[in-house]
């Protein structure tokens, strides 16, 4: 049994980690960290869509605005700004802090800039969680942010030293993420019906959601387009530009292979190119009393875990089961799964090995339909999980997503 073979065979079951919930009991803690304001800008086709001509600092700007505007906070309580970005130089770093400036955070607001990948929105959270749980401060926001319509998507790895090829490990790194998509399907049998039935379905539940108003997260946006004359107008986004009327798997299997000849993986069952940003405030729940801030909800459990790059894509299926051990949970607990459909074959892939009941799985759509802002996506998909929840009363809810280079990453939180 080789490597991949051990991990797949260790990948727990459903009910592997149905421990009793005492990291989730009932009682509340001051020392609780909480999330009171989740918001995001409605997510834009790169190259063509809402956001083409805005730049990624203008989409930030809007988003650490609008996250304390949107409960009247106070920004100069805010101590630590966190934003995840992947495509940009030097992690976005600078203009991270520039756009804090123009959002109207005082000089004593510090910023930090990381890139996990594709978890770096849920990884400024996770950062933001564990410095108010240590002690480090009270208030901070996890915030994601991209531009795939002014950034290239193999831009970001820059020269290699001839070392970085003599491991196996290192050099499966660098496997188009289209490739590791077509190594999952042809491993673990998932079909292009499977693919293209998921991608639908994204579409549909999307489709319904925007119908239904579910997106209360989402922040209207002003920007400037330019149209191939080059004439510039101004327009107020309000809505994902992703979702598409009318897909259906007869219209999808018409597609060709985009990463291998013969392949599975399509342009239409695989995540949209994106830019939009996300932001979440967080702080400990005796400041959000003390505050007066609406709590939406409770951070329970983060968790990342490493697997194989060439099938990085399973990256959920392995990191979903830890971040339940360590709340005490089982799959089954879970209300709304919000799981990054960076592939519909990894996606599918995951659901299955994990025993998902569907019903709970992006019940509002994945990034087939609403696209994948790489570093935004984090962030976005906990504000989505909480309008999910409150909408329907639900207790649990679970963000993960697969990362680039073998990983992936899961956090639970709790409804209130």
């Amino acid at each position: 049994m080789n490597r991949v073979q051990r991990l797949v065979s260790q990948l727990s079951s459903p009910n592997v980690h149905s421990l009793q919930a005492n990291n989730t009991s009932e009682g509340k803690s001051d020392d609780d960290v909480v999330i009171v304001s989740a918001v995001r800008t409605p997510i834009g086709r790169a190259k063509k869509g809402s956001f083409k001509d805005t730049l990624p600092a203008d989409l930030l700007a809007a988003v650490l605005k609008g996250v304390t505007e949107n409960v009247g906070f106070d920004k100069s309580l805010v101590s630590d700004i966190v934003v995840g970005n992947v495509l940009q130089p030097g992690a976005f770093a600078s203009q991270s802090r520039m756009a804090c400036f123009v959002a109207g955070f005082p000089e004593t607001t510090s910023v930090m800039a990381i890139n996990r990948q594709c978890s770096s929105g849920l990884q400024a959270f996770g950062n933001v969680a564990a410095a108010i749980k240590s002690g480090v401060y009270d208030v901070g926001i996890a915030a994601g942010v991209e531009s795939m319509s002014t950034a290239s998507m193999g831009g970001s790895v820059g020269d290699l030293p001839a070392s970085m090829f003599q491991s196996e490990g290192a050099k499966k790194c660098l496997l188009p993420m289209g490739q590791t998509s077509e190594l999952i399907a042809e491993k673990f049998g998932i079909s292009r019906l499977d693919q293209d039935t998921m991608a639908v379905d994204s579409h549909a539940k999307a489709l319904r959601a925007q119908a239904e108003g579910r997106f209360k997260e989402i922040i209207p946006v002003t920007t400037t387009i330019v149209d191939k004359e080059g004439k510039e107008s101004t327009i107020t986004v309000t809505k994902d530009d992703g979702p598409r009327k009318g897909t259906t798997v007869e219209k999808l299997a018409k597609l060709r292979a985009a990463f291998k000849k013969g392949g599975t993986t399509t342009a239409g069952n695989s995540s949209q190119v994106s830019d939009g940003a996300a932001a979440v405030l967080v702080m400990k729940r005796s400041t959000a009393i003390k505050m007066n801030m609406p709590i939406l909800g409770s951070f329970v459990s983060f968790n990342v875990s490493g697997c194989p790059p060439e099938i990085m894509g399973i990256g959920p299926a392995v990191a979903i089961p830890e971040a339940l051990k360590k709340a005490g949970l089982s799959t089954q607990d879970i209300d709304v799964y919000e799981i990054n459909e960076a592939f519909a074959s990894q996606a599918t892939y995951c659901c299955k090995k994990l025993g998902l009941d569907m019903s709970k799985v992006n019940p509002n759509g994945g990034a087939i339909a609403l696209g994948h802002p790489l570093g935004c996506t984090g962030a976005r998909q906990i504000g989505t999980m909480f309008s999910e929840l409150k909408r329907t009363g639900g207790k649990y809810g679970c963000v993960s997503m697969c990362i680039g280079t073998g990983m992936g990453a899961a956090c639970i939180f709790k409804n209130e």
